[in-house]
Parts: structure tokens; C-alpha cells; sequence
């Protein structure tokens, strides 16, 4: 039974889901890689470290600072910039009082942004030539 246990822990992976519990207040920026579950307050910016991470805003929570992750799930209140650099899904009682870059979008009824929305493609800034790979196209 002992070994189970042992076991059980040792398996834990950065893929773990953090969580910041409602009532709880964070003052400063919240660096963080796997995922992370806010149900009470950030006062600083929210800053993933990897392509994996994960954020998810509950309806109970909120963030007072910009917000850079590549997947989002928010039901809360956001006051400042969102940049999502792979999936953003915003819930029924979401709220971003700021300018809003994504990549994919999905947004239910009820949902608020206010302030500007652009889609970020990230692809097509990696397609285009070198002007170096241009000048020699053109050469030859």
C-alpha cells in the first residue's frame, strides 16, 4: 500500500494544474508552464512558459494585467490585453475590458470584449522569403 503512494507522486508531471483559490490575491506577475486554474484575483501580469500551458479564468476570477498564453479558457473578468497564440475560448460570462489578439476564437453568447479584436496569424509570418532569398530569386 505504502508503494502505491510513493508511486502515485512520483508520477507527477509539469502538466499538473495549478490552482489559485477564490479569495486568494496575487500582487505582481504570475509566471507559470502546465496549467493553471484561477478562481481569485491576479494584480500583475499572467505569463505562460511553454506552447502547452494552459489558463483557465473561472467566473469567480480575475485578472487586473495582461494576459500572454497560448490556450485560454475564460468565464471571468479581465482588465487589460489578451494575446492568445494558439485557442482562446471565451464563456458565457467572460469579460475583457481590453484589446484582444487570438489565433483561433470561439466565443459563446454572452460574452463581452471591449476594446479592439484582431485575429494573429503566425504561420504566414513564417512563410515569407528572406529579402536575401528574394535578390537571389531574382538573379538567376
Amino acid at each position: 500500500m505504502l508503494n502505491r503512494k510513493r508511486k502515485a507522486h512520483s508520477d507527477t508531471t509539469s502538466h499538473d494544474t495549478s490552482l489559485i483559490a477564490r479569495g486568494t490575491v496575487i500582487r505582481g506577475d504570475l509566471h507559470f508552464s502546465g496549467a493553471l486554474h484561477l478562481d481569485g484575483r491576479i494584480e500583475g501580469a499572467v505569463l505562460a512558459e511553454g506552447d502547452d500551458a494552459m489558463f483557465t479564468l473561472s467566473e469567480h476570477g480575475q485578472v487586473q494585467g495582461e494576459i500572454r498564453v497560448p490556450h485560454a479558457v475564460i468565464n471571468g473578468h479581465v482588465t487589460g490585453d489578451v494575446h492568445i497564440s494558439a485557442r482562446l475560448e471565451l464563456a458565457a460570462q467572460a469579460r475583457i475590458d481590453g484589446d484582444l489578439r487570438y489565433h483561433t476564437l470561439e466565443m459563446a453568447a454572452g460574452a463581452q470584449v471591449n476594446g479592439r479584436i484582431a485575429r494573429q496569424d503566425g504561420q504566414a509570418q513564417r512563410e515569407l522569403p528572406s529579402p536575401a532569398s528574394e535578390e537571389e530569386t531574382a538573379a538567376d
